[in-house]
């Protein structure tokens, strides 16, 4: 319980002190392992999911098996899909895995509604985390809408220079290719033409950003 506080307070320091004991003595908290699937694609969940420290990534899979990258889950941020499938009794649509060790908080499905009534600085902090998936699914739509692969690649690759916060990405281009439901050969040829434009320099499964 005192860990669990602890991890509350280090990451959603927002939250009033009622709250925060509120899901401390119902709550259990849970370290994954870096490449550990956190929820399936079709699994239904038991708990929501805060996560104190650590990356998860979520993505989508395709009918023919392809997958293609949403966005990540940090530290001080919440399972919105798991809140939304929590209140409607639906299935996960989506593949959550932790991209390093990720320590999370995990509340009970059954705790929801109470915390909702009872907190407004967990009322608030729902509607926000759904309003940042929000925008974050409407990025991906207009990737994949308005925007031609090159677009796409150097967009992604920003995002992942951001949210790694390094100029040299360890990542293989078939990882790439994955996320982005491409193939490792177009990947490829477009890294070397970005290459070859001085943006970024290629290594053995790396990246470098050079400007």
């Amino acid at each position: 319980m005192d860990d669990i506080k602890e991890g509350l307070l280090k990451r959603f320091p927002h939250f009033e002190p009622q709250l925060i004991d509120k899901i401390a003595e119902a709550s259990t908290m849970r370290t994954f392992n870096r490449d550990e699937v956190i929820m399936h694609a079709g699994g239904y969940f038991k708990t929501t999911i805060l996560v104190v420290d650590g990356l998860i990534k979520l993505y989508r899979e395709g009918d023919d098996g392809g997958e293609y990258f949403m966005y990540y889950l940090e530290g001080g941020e919440g399972c919105a899909l798991s809140m939304i499938c929590a209140a409607r009794n639906k299935a996960s649509e989506v593949t959550g895995v932790a991209v390093e060790d990720t320590v999370a908080i995990l509340i009970p499905l059954e705790l929801m509604d109470i915390l909702m009534r009872d907190y407004k600085t967990w009322y608030y902090f729902v509607v926000q985390t759904y309003r940042s998936r929000f925008e974050d699914l409407l990025n991906v739509i207009d990737q994949i809408a308005f925007k031609n692969m090159d677009e796409r690649l150097l967009n992604y690759l920003d995002g992942q220079f951001g949210e790694f916060n390094t100029t040299m990405l360890q990542i293989t281009h078939q990882q790439i290719a994955s996320d982005l439901n491409s193939t490792r050969e177009v990947i490829s040829r477009l890294l070397k033409k970005m290459e070859q434009n001085g943006v970024i320099k290629l290594h053995r499964n790396a990246i470098e950003k050079i400007k």
